[in-house]
C-alpha cells in the first residue's frame, strides 16, 4: 500500500486544512495534533468524517442516527448506540474508494490507528482539492453555456425579426406593380448600354496596352541580350587585366627566385666540386670518408635533379612571357570592341528612355480616360441608387399591399369556409326534416286508412241486422 495515487501531507498540513476549510467554531479551536495522530480518539475521528460526509454529499447530521426502512429489526432501541458508528462506516466505505483508499474497515471507525489514519486523511484531501478545482471549472463551463444560450435566444430572436423585416421589403404593392416593372425595364436598358459602352471601350485599351506590353518585351529582351554581351566582354576584360597587372610582378617575383636559386645551386656545385676533388686525392688514404663522399654524391645528384627543375621552369617563363604578349593584343582588341559597345548602350538607352517617355504619356492618357470614365460611371451609379431607393420603396409599399392581400385572402377562405359549415348543417337539418315529415305523412296515411277500414267494418256491421229485420 505504500504506491499511493496521491501524495502523503503532513499531520499539520492537516490539522490546518481540517481547522479552515472543514470545522468551524469551537470544534476547529478544539482540535488538536495529538486528537489525530499520536492516540486517535474515535469521537474526534467521528466527527471529521460526518463534516466531510455533509461537505461532498450533502448527508444530514440526522441521517447518521435514522434507522433503515427495509430492515425489520424487533428491537431498535438495542442498536441506538451502535447505529451512528454503522451508517457512518456504510457512507465511508462507499466514499473512499472514490479516494482511492480500498482498505477502509469497520475497526478504522471503532479502533483507528495513527498511520491509517493519516493516510485516510490524506486521499480525503487530495480528493477535496482535486474537486474543488473541478468544480471551478465546471461553473465556469456553466456559466459560458449559460451565456451562449442567451447570445443565441438574442441573436434567433433577431433572426426572427430580420426575416420578418425582409419578406416586408419582398412584397411590392399592385398599384405599383406596373411603375417598378417600368422603372426595372428601364434600369437593364441602362445598365446594357453601360455594359456595352464599357466593354467596347475596355477592349479597345487592352488591345492598345497588348501591343504596348509587346514592344517593351522586345525592348527589354534586346536589353537584355546588351547587358548579357556587356557582362561576358567585363569578364574577358578583367580577366585579360588580371593577366597584364597581376602577371608580369608575379613572373618578376619569380624570375629573380629563380635566378637566386640558380646562383645558390652554381655556388654549391663549384663547391662540391672542389671538396669532390680534395676528397678524391685522399680517399685511399681516409677510408672514413668514403660515407661524406657518398652523402656528397647524393647531393650532386639532387643539384643535378634541381637544374632540370629549373630547366622546365625556364620554359614555362618563356611559354608565360607568349601568352602574355597574346593576351595584351586581345586586351587592345576587347577595348576597341568595349568602347563600340558603350555606344551601342548609349544609344539603345537613349532609345528606351524616348519609348518610356511615350508609353508614360499613353499611360496618362489612359489614366485620364479611365478617371473620366469612373466619374461617368459614378454619374450613373448616383442615378442608378436614387432609382434603386425609389424601387426599393415601391418594393416595400408592394410587400405591404401583398400582405394586406394575404391576410383579406386568409379571412375571405375563412368566412367561405365557416359558411360552408353553416351550409352543410343546414342542409343535413333540412334533409332530417323531409324525412321526419315523409315519415309522418306516411304514418298518417297508414292510420288514415285503418281507420277508414274500421269504419267499413264497423257500417256493415250495422247494415246487416238491418237487412235481417
Amino acid at each position: 500500500m505504500e504506491a499511493l495515487t496521491f501524495p502523503r501531507y503532513s499531520p499539520d498540513d492537516i490539522v490546518t486544512y481540517l481547522r479552515g476549510h472543514l470545522l468551524a467554531g469551537a470544534e476547529a479551536r478544539g482540535l488538536t495534533k495529538a486528537d489525530l495522530f499520536a492516540n486517535p480518539k474515535p469521537e474526534v475521528l467521528h466527527m471529521i468524517f460526518m463534516r466531510i460526509l455533509q461537505k461532498v454529499y450533502g448527508i444530514r447530521l440526522e441521517h447518521f442516527y435514522m434507522m433503515p426502512v427495509n430492515v425489520e429489526i424487533m428491537y431498535p432501541q438495542i442498536f441506538e448506540g451502535f447505529l451512528p458508528v454503522c451508517n457512518l462506516y456504510i457512507h465511508m466505505e462507499r466514499f473512499l474508494p472514490v479516494c482511492r483508499v480500498n482498505d477502509f474497515q469497520i475497526a478504522d471507525v471503532i479502533n483507528p490507528k495513527a498511520k491509517r489514519t493519516a493516510r485516510f486523511l490524506s486521499g480525503i484531501l487530495n480528493f477535496v482539492h482535486f474537486r474543488e478545482s473541478r468544480r471551478e471549472t465546471y461553473l465556469e463551463l456553466q456559466m459560458n453555456y449559460k451565456l451562449a444560450m442567451e447570445k443565441h435566444q438574442q441573436l434567433e430572436t433577431a433572426n426572427q425579426e430580420a426575416a420578418v423585416k425582409l419578406e416586408k421589403l419582398n412584397t411590392v404593392p399592385v398599384e405599383q406593380q406596373a411603375e417598378f416593372k417600368q422603372l426595372s425595364d428601364d434600369i437593364q436598358e441602362l445598365e446594357q448600354l453601360l455594359s456595352h459602352d464599357y466593354r467596347r471601350k475596355t477592349a479597345a485599351l487592352q488591345e492598345v496596352i497588348s501591343q504596348k506590353k509587346s514592344d517593351i518585351t522586345e525592348r527589354t529582351r534586346k536589353l537584355n541580350e546588351l547587358k548579357v554581351t556587356m557582362a561576358t566582354l567585363k569578364e574577358e576584360q578583367e580577366q585579360l587585366k588580371s593577366k597584364i597587372v597581376e602577371s608580369p610582378e608575379e613572373m618578376k617575383n619569380y624570375m629573380e627566385l629563380m635566378k637566386e636559386t640558380v646562383n645558390r645551386l652554381k655556388k654549391s656545385k663549384e663547391e662540391v666540386i672542389e671538396k669532390y676533388e680534395g676528397y678524391r686525392d685522399l680517399v685511399e688514404a681516409l677510408p672514413a670518408c668514403q660515407s661524406e663522399v657518398q652523402l656528397y654524391q647524393k647531393k650532386m645528384e639532387r643539384q643535378e635533379k634541381n637544374v632540370e627543375i629549373l630547366a622546365s621552369v625556364l620554359s614555362e617563363v618563356r611559354n608565360l612571357e607568349d601568352q602574355l604578349e597574346s593576351a595584351q593584343i586581345e586586351l587592345k582588341k576587347g577595348k576597341t570592341d568595349e568602347v563600340s559597345l558603350k555606344r551601342l548602350v548609349t544609344a539603345k538607352h537613349e532609345r528606351l528612355s524616348t519609348a518610356e517617355i511615350r508609353i508614360e504619356k499613353k499611360r496618362e492618357d489612359v489614366e485620364q480616360y479611365k478617371q473620366s470614365v469612373l466619374e461617368y460611371c459614378n454619374r450613373v451609379q448616383e442615378k442608378r441608387g436614387a432609382v434603386y431607393d425609389k424601387v426599393t420603396a415601391i418594393h416595400n409599399e408592394i410587400q405591404q399591399t401583398r400582405f394586406k392581400i394575404q391576410q383579406l385572402n386568409e379571412n375571405a377562405e375563412k368566412e367561405e369556409m365557416k359558411a360552408k359549415e353553416i351550409y352543410l348543417n343546414l342542409k343535413a337539418g333540412l334533409e332530417k326534416r323531409h324525412d321526419s315529415l315523409i315519415k309522418t305523412a306516411k304514418n298518417y296515411a297508414a292510420s288514415r286508412e285503418d281507420k277508414i277500414a274500421e269504419l267499413k267494418k264497423g257500417l256493415l256491421s250495422i247494415q246487416s241486422p238491418r237487412s235481417s229485420s
